[in-house]
């Protein structure tokens, strides 16, 4: 999912797309208040039929989701397969990038490239918007390539947060000593966060920039650690208690929309790690993106493994930014 700081909601749509989109809503009065108008929601299939769909973010101008679709392993390294789709609502499906090799994806805040935690290459990728050609963000960290990167989210000021479990490293030898990691890239050099989680997997910032989520899928917790002016990273604390936490996006409120894999929904957390209710869809939830107009259809990668889809949900509050 993708984060920016902000000192205003106008700012947030301005550093997303470079412009306002004209049918965009003044989503000012839409940060407060319950963002589900029930306990219970569900997402509606938007269409299914895809391997394994991963990575969902919104790119704002013009208007269109993007997501990974990953195949079974192969190979005699077992690395799977994968590609990006681009889904234009009402019902347009297409595929941008055939041999991707991505799973998470974030737009970054000059609306200019898509940043893409990518296990083919054991790598954190760019693909260019205007001409999808690729190019490397992180290769390695001190010499050693990474397991295989998850999921991403990105700062206003550039900076780059991703996750390393070690889900799609395949038959490929291990580099780092069992160190499955959070790491972030700025100014070109990567830093580990955080190499003591167990299969670190969604993550993401809040709204002002102050707070960094991690998904601990082998600890079924979601972690927070406060994230300092400088940049500094204080220590984790735990938040929630979330089964199999998957990929998660925010909101304008703060409030956490965290996938959980094998429950099947999405956990809605506040920033006090209060329980706010929970969106069901599919059998298995990977990840989510806010989208649409005004910010607020949830738009859930979920299914079962050969028939996977693109769920989407109406909500009461707008995305932090899609």
């Amino acid at each position: 999912m993708l984060s920016l700081l902000s000192r205003g909601v106008a700012v947030l749509v301005l550093l997303t797309s470079g412009t306002v989109p004209a049918e965009a809503v003044d989503i000012a009065e839409q940060c407060s208040g319950s963002p589900l108008s029930g306990e219970t929601v569900t997402a509606r299939p938007v269409r299914t039929g895809f391997a394994f769909t991963e990575g969902p973010t919104w790119v704002a101008d013009p208007g269109y989701l993007l997501f990974s679709d990953m195949q079974n392993p192969s190979g005699a390294q077992g690395v799977q397969p994968s590609s990006i789709w681009r889904f234009t609502p009402p019902g347009s499906f297409e595929r941008l990038v055939a041999q991707a090799g991505s799973n998470g994806l974030a737009v970054t805040p000059d609306g200019t490239r898509v940043i893409a935690a990518t296990h083919d290459q054991r790598s954190v990728s760019t693909y260019t918007l205007a001409g999808l050609s690729r190019g490397v963000l992180a290769a390695d960290h001190l010499g050693r390539h990474f397991n295989s990167p998850n999921d991403v989210t990105i700062a206003a000021d550039g900076t780059v947060y991703f996750t390393d479990p070690n889900f799609q490293r395949g038959n490929r030898a291990d580099e780092l000593n069992g160190v499955t990691g959070v790491y972030r890239v700025r100014g070109g050099v990567v830093e580990l966060v955080d190499g003591t989680v167990s299969q670190p997997n969604g993550i993401v910032l809040s709204p002002d920039g102050r707070t960094l989520y991690v998904g601990g899928f082998g600890n079924n917790a979601i972690f927070a650690y406060a994230v300092a002016d400088n940049g500094d990273i204080g220590p984790r604390r735990v938040l929630a208690r979330v089964n199999s936490p998957d990929g998660a996006g925010v909101d304008c409120a703060g409030n956490l929309y965290w996938a959980s894999y094998n429950d099947g929904r999405v956990h809605v957390i506040a920033p006090d790690g209060r329980a706010l209710g929970a969106i069901t869809a599919g059998r298995h939830v990977t990840n989510v993106a806010f989208g649409g107009p005004d910010r607020q259809t949830l738009y859930v990668t979920s299914g079962q493994p050969g028939n996977f889809g693109i769920y989407s949900v109406h909500l009461d509050l707008a995305g932090h930014p899609y």
